[in-house]
């Protein structure tokens, strides 16, 4: 049976086996798991998004990829990368996830004041990163202190 009894017990042996400690589900711990999910299937649409710039899929009034600017096409794939690498980590919840997204999120946001041409940001897309970035950190340092 699912939740049950048993399923706690064996996982609380194996985090005692591993040497960590069980970490009950809270409620920010839960919130937080939610906000990574979300933001990981968000990535993964624009990872894709990104692939299917650099594969012509979808933008029949644009030039092919390769004739475009080389600056252009190499931001395009680097966020094709890091935005699908980000989102798995975040789907899986691990730290190493948190912190490439954070850094495909700022790099953006830094590409986007310092290169307007090459990646437009619209003023409400660069509030709802800065959002999700506080968010982030809200989320994490409350799951953190979160008395179990």
């Amino acid at each position: 049976m699912p939740g049950g009894d048993g399923e706690v017990l064996r996982g609380q042996r194996s985090d005692e086996a591993s040497g960590g400690v069980a970490a009950a589900p809270t409620r920010w711990r839960t919130l937080l798991v939610w906000m990574l999910r979300i933001l990981s299937v968000l990535w993964l649409a624009k990872g894709l998004l990104a692939w299917a710039v650099i594969f012509g899929i979808g933008g029949e009034n644009q030039p092919p990829f390769e004739n475009r600017l080389l600056s252009f096409q190499a931001i395009t794939v680097y966020f094709a990368v890091i935005d699908l690498v980000a989102a798995v980590g975040l789907w899986l919840t691990s730290t190493w996830g948190g912190v490439l997204w954070l850094l495909a999120a700022i790099s953006q946001l830094l590409l986007a004041f310092f290169f307007p041409r090459l990646l437009p940001m619209t003023p409400w897309l660069t509030g709802a990163y800065i959002a999700a970035i506080l968010a982030y950190f809200l989320a994490t340092w409350a799951a953190e202190n979160e008395a179990s």
